[in-house]
């Protein structure tokens, strides 16, 4: 059994330990906002909080978040998770959205770690999530707008 605490909740799945968090996530938990993307982490759509930090669930075995919080989309309620979100929708970042939620998180990240970012802190932090509709722009500018918020 794997002990799990996913937003907040506390979870057991009868689960193989080197199934990926994603698959624990979606079909076992039952959380869809977490995208199935490349499934070799270079897209970031399935991008999650473990103990406050982006990973890629889809090659995060789940025996690696036991003992640890996951946060996906769904849970995210933080002051940086509200203002990332408000801004998401403010500046109408989301186009087709199927990438947004690893956006989303990444940027969180981001904004936990560096209240006031850079471009290249931006480049730098969001280099892994690859948005197919290229909303680059605006996601750069919800990241610093959501920024001028929190401070």
């Amino acid at each position: 059994m794997i002990q799990l605490n996913i937003n907040g909740s506390p979870q057991q799945l009868d689960i193989d330990p080197d199934t990926p968090l994603l698959w624990a996530i979606r079909d076992s938990i039952g959380l869809t906002g977490t995208k199935f993307g490349c499934g070799m982490s270079q897209c970031g759509a399935c991008t999650v909080h473990l103990d406050g930090r982006a990973v890629r669930s889809c090659v995060t075995p789940v025996s690696a978040a036991e003992e640890k919080t996951v946060t996906t989309i769904e849970g995210l309620e933080s002051a940086v998770g509200k203002a990332v979100q408000a801004a998401w929708e403010k500046l109408d970042v989301v186009q087709c959205g199927y990438c947004q939620s690893g956006q989303i998180m990444s940027a969180v990240d981001l904004l936990s770690r560096n209240a006031q970012p850079t471009d290249k802190d931006i480049d730098d932090a969001m280099a892994g999530n690859i948005c197919r509709c290229n909303t680059y722009v605006r996601i750069r500018a919800a990241i610093l707008h959501a920024s001028r918020a929190l401070s």
